[in-house]
């Protein structure tokens, strides 16, 4: 039996959607952050050695980070479904915003909340770089959205299932108005619409309605 061991409001929900999407069976057990901090509890962080979230256990396997446990799933127990297979239309797209969310977007959205938290005036230069950087990172986001209305093309694959997450729950940790970018606002709308998403959604957080819309309610 797969296990997906999911932290409160985390990475870990990109799982959860995966699973649902793929249809697989898995066991999801749920771990709630500590009320002082809001980091992972102990018992969660003994689960794999750099202890951060998503983190699945199958048999004597133990594995963590998203991207990793998204091709594992679509790999081993998938069938290749939600990839894009080299050769396919859409298999660079695929492969480049699947690496994206990881690699640019989500970096960015912390970089700005860290900066912000050191000093949010405007005399914090590395602060006003990093703005610069995150209106250039939903930029490009913004135009490839409006060009398709998946990022690999016309169907949902794990590229969209691993950006998705910097785009809504991580609004809760670091709040940004997505008014200016009206097609990652519509995007969200067709995501939102997904019955496995909101099934994953539903099973992940049942206390958390989606942050779907151009701000945090």
């Amino acid at each position: 039996m797969l296990t997906l061991h999911h932290l409160g409001r985390s990475q870990s929900e990109r799982i959860v959607w995966l699973c649902e999407e793929l249809g697989l069976d898995y066991e999801l057990k749920r771990y709630q952050r500590r009320a002082d901090n809001r980091l992972a509890p102990p018992e969660y962080k003994a689960l794999h050695p750099m202890g951060t979230a998503p983190i699945l256990t199958d048999g004597d396997l133990v594995l963590g980070e998203s991207g990793a446990i998204c091709e594992y799933l679509i790999q081993t127990y998938g069938s290749g479904r939600l990839a894009v297979k080299r050769g396919e239309p859409g298999f660079t797209d695929y492969l480049y915003w699947f690496h994206f969310a990881n690699g640019t977007l989500q970096p960015v959205v912390l970089q700005v909340r860290s900066l912000e938290r050191v000093d949010p005036s405007d005399k914090n230069a590395p602060l006003q770089a990093a703005k610069d950087r995150f209106k250039l990172v939903f930029s490009t986001l913004e135009k490839r959205l409006g060009e398709a209305p998946y990022l690999a093309g016309k169907e949902l694959t794990a590229a969209d299932i691993m950006t998705v997450f910097s785009l809504t729950t991580m609004r809760l940790f670091k709040p940004y108005d997505l008014s200016p970018w009206p097609n990652i606002l519509a995007y969200l709308q067709r995501i939102g619409a997904r019955q496995a998403y909101r099934r994953a959604m539903q099973k992940a957080d049942p206390d958390l309605t989606p942050v779907l819309g151009a701000v945090p309610e």
